[in-house]
């Protein structure tokens, strides 16, 4: 390598780039409400999301399914095996927020 050629970044860990896709917009919330394995319309879960936008609502569904996580069958989206497991591995994170944030306290 000569002084002109810059080199090249080091790849990201594996653990950075799930929580750059967990942490874009909506991600999260998505991967809540598809948790009971129970298939789920467009429109079903833009109700459940808060009335998110469906632009980034189809982003979202668009990188998760890109992502192997969540799947589009005839009867709507769901989560792969792989999102199961990921959302398995969430859960003991939702527990620990559930001790964190004292009963009644605001959000």
């Amino acid at each position: 390598m000569d002084d002109t050629e810059v080199p090249a970044p080091a790849p990201r860990r594996p653990i950075m780039r799930l929580l750059e896709q967990l942490g874009r917009k909506g991600t999260l919330r998505l991967l809540w409400e598809l948790r009971d394995g129970q298939p789920q319309s467009f429109r079903v879960l833009r109700e459940h999301a808060d009335q998110m936008s469906p632009s980034v609502l189809n982003d979202r569904l668009k990188e998760l399914r890109a992502a192997g996580i969540v799947t589009l069958s005839d009867a709507g989206y769901l989560l792969t095996e792989a999102g199961g497991e990921l959302v398995k591995r969430l859960t003991p994170l939702n527990q620990w927020a559930d001790r964190w944030i004292e009963p009644g306290a605001p959000n």
